[in-house]
């Protein structure tokens, strides 16, 4: 009978030792959770302030268009194609590379300035989804604290 018992002890102490775990697991997986959208939370407010002028133009900003800070305007990628194979055809002078424009200076530019569109897209869609953030982050908390309490 004794080793039945010791059986029985250490099935209950094998679950209860699976339910801490899985205890664990969720309250580890429910804080990631809440961090994740903190970051998120905290890269939006970043973008608000970094990118006050873009986010003017959110509407246009789909990832065909640039905002360019310097001049506070809005390029069209397909136009700003254009310039850059106008420039190399005219060996126009590269300021930043001290000789004319050329393919390779054109390539590069063009995938600068696509990754730009690019960022400048996702900048606008992550400021709008702000206040989801907010509202999914307090949720979270709130569950995380009613799970406490439970706990």
């Amino acid at each position: 009978m004794p080793v039945k018992a010791a059986g029985n002890f250490t099935r209950l102490a094998c679950c209860a030792a699976a339910i801490s775990a899985a205890a664990a697991t969720a309250v580890y997986s429910q804080q990631a959770a809440i961090d994740d959208i903190k970051g998120k939370i905290f890269e939006a407010r970043m973008a608000q302030q970094t990118f006050a002028e873009g986010l003017k133009h959110c509407n246009e900003l789909d990832g065909k268009n640039v905002f360019q800070r310097l001049h506070n305007r809005i390029l069209n990628l397909e136009n700003y194609l254009h310039s850059l194979e106008n420039l190399v055809k005219a060996e126009v002078f590269n300021p930043e590379k001290k000789r004319p424009w050329n393919a390779e200076d054109a390539k590069q530019r063009w995938e600068e300035v696509k990754r730009e569109a690019q960022e400048d897209r996702e900048k606008c869609e992550l400021v709008r989804s702000l206040p989801q953030l907010e509202k999914q982050l307090d949720e979270l908390q709130k569950n995380a604290a009613a799970s406490d309490k439970k706990n």
